[in-house]
């Protein structure tokens, strides 16, 4: 039997049982909870940089998306408000649309 010990999307158990396979679960605590999204947001942006064509770059941005909900949740805020900082963060420093490359600048 394969053991995975990650956090999987909310369904995932149901999709499972409909196998007839036999699994197990527990609910994390909310100090794990976050741990666990972060380390499924690694795994996801490491699938984005791996994707071989723009469907699976979607597919992964999802999946990254859907990771940023479940934290801001986590923190309090919603994904309006996270929108409202990023939009904040855009007017007084740009965003990257430019394809802006730094290479140095000069130390005085």
């Amino acid at each position: 039997m394969p053991i995975y010990n990650k956090l999987v999307r909310d369904r995932i158990p149901e999709i499972i049982e409909k196998t007839e396979k036999h699994f197990t679960t527990r609910i994390l605590d909310n100090e794990e909870y976050i741990k666990e999204l972060k380390n499924k947001s690694f795994e996801e942006l490491e699938e984005y940089v791996n994707a071989e064509n723009d469907q699976d770059s979607i597919e992964e941005l999802a999946d990254l998306l859907e990771i940023i909900h479940a934290l801001a949740e986590c923190h309090g805020a919603s994904i309006e408000k996270v929108e409202e900082v990023r939009k904040n963060k855009a007017e007084k420093r740009g965003g990257f649309k430019d394809k802006i490359f730094l290479i140095e600048v000069e130390d005085e």
